[in-house]
């Protein structure tokens, strides 16, 4: 017999294909698919929809001034949602979001105050205390097991608690002195409470410090090591740690940009007004928390991103602002939010399975 006989194909073996053809695994979606899969594309389209409806029901939005407004507002909620976004992506949630922000201002005008020293002073020891109370959610997390929910629940609790108390124990009353006239006070102001002209338009630096803050997340997620470790343990932890991702850091530390983020907001609150009513704050964190799932960031974590989150505190800011220029009752933003986060979940919903359609 002789030795060149070949060997039978194997059985079940398909055919490959030919010039010009694609099996079910090299099939390319199309643009449209691959666009709509995109988690900033959805929300992107529900800004300019709102946009456009707010142009046309109130004209008054079309002035200058009008739109700084709006940014305004947008920016407030924005330089939260951003790190809000970027901790639920890492698959957790952070409640006590809108009360850090003025435990983190109550912090700096009492200490400063009190103490009669810098300003700055008060600004890094609120530095501190928010990056503390961030590290201290997210060990408890990790340490734990427990659900973030029930953490930062009970984070919340504890914080508007002391708000309150240490304020009226301190300066006998439910707001800080004013500290306008102290050291350092304009030089704070300047960075994070001023203005800037604009063709004629005052426009707050917040808008600015937003933009820089979104940006710097997109490239913290889409071109840093720290950016897949986030998409990782928010998609699977265990299977992240399986391959060496730092879970546990990860989870921490994002927790503490949440925390610099109540830090950064808190200035501009006590530099804007100058002082600061304690009992405030409470249910910002469910707008931070809208304002991230509206712009594509899944419940379950492991998808988002940090442009999303952007058009999100836009839409707010626009609906919000929007309905005062209008003229309507202002008691219609409540619905207008649940009307867009039902809207922004669903859509979510579609979003995703798009994503893993092959």
């Amino acid at each position: 017999m002789g030795m060149t006989q070949q060997a039978a194909p194997a059985v079940g073996t398909p055919p490959a294909p030919g010039p010009g053809q694609t099996d079910g695994r090299t099939r390319q979606r199309s643009l449209v698919l691959r666009l709509l899969a995109r988690p900033e594309v959805g929300v992107f389209l529900g800004a300019v929809a709102v946009l456009v409806f707010f142009l046309i029901a109130a004209p008054t939005v079309r002035q200058g001034s009008s739109m700084a407004t709006v940014l305004y507002q947008s920016s407030t909620i924005g330089i939260m949602a951003l790190p809000v976004a970027l901790l639920m992506i890492g698959g957790e949630f952070d409640l006590s979001a809108g009360v850090a922000v003025i435990t983190s201002a109550l912090t700096a005008s009492m200490l400063s105050f009190q103490l009669t020293v810098n300003v700055w002073t008060g600004v890094a020891v609120a530095l501190l205390v928010s990056l503390g109370i961030g590290a201290f959610n997210g060990w408890m997390v990790v340490r734990t097991g427990l659900p973030s929910f029930l953490v930062t629940l009970g984070t919340f609790l504890i914080l508007q608690g002391v708000n309150l108390a240490v304020t009226k124990l301190v300066t006998g009353n439910v707001a800080t002195d004013d500290i306008s006239d102290m050291d350092g006070f304009e030089q704070a102001r300047k960075i994070f409470a001023s203005s800037f002209d604009v063709g004629g338009v005052q426009v707050k630096i917040t808008v600015v410090w937003w933009l820089v803050f979104a940006a710097l997340a997109t490239w913290v997620l889409l071109r840093t090591r720290y950016g897949n470790w986030t998409f990782a343990v928010g998609g699977n932890k265990e299977s992240a740690r399986a391959v060496g991702v730092p879970v546990n850091f990860t989870k921490i530390t994002l927790f503490m940009t949440v925390g610099f983020g109540a830090w950064f907001v808190g200035m501009h609150n006590l530099f804007s007004f100058n002082t600061v009513q304690s009992g405030e704050g409470v249910g910002q964190e469910l707008i931070y928390i809208a304002a991230a799932v509206i712009g594509g960031c899944l419940l379950t974590g492991g998808y988002g991103s940090a442009i999303g989150p952007v058009f999100g505190a836009f839409m707010f800011g626009m609906v919000n602002q929007g309905i005062v220029y209008a003229g309507w009752n202002p008691d219609w933003f409540k619905a207008f939010l649940g009307v867009m986060l039902l809207g922004a979940v669903l859509i979510n919903l579609y979003v995703q399975r798009t994503a893993t359609r092959r």
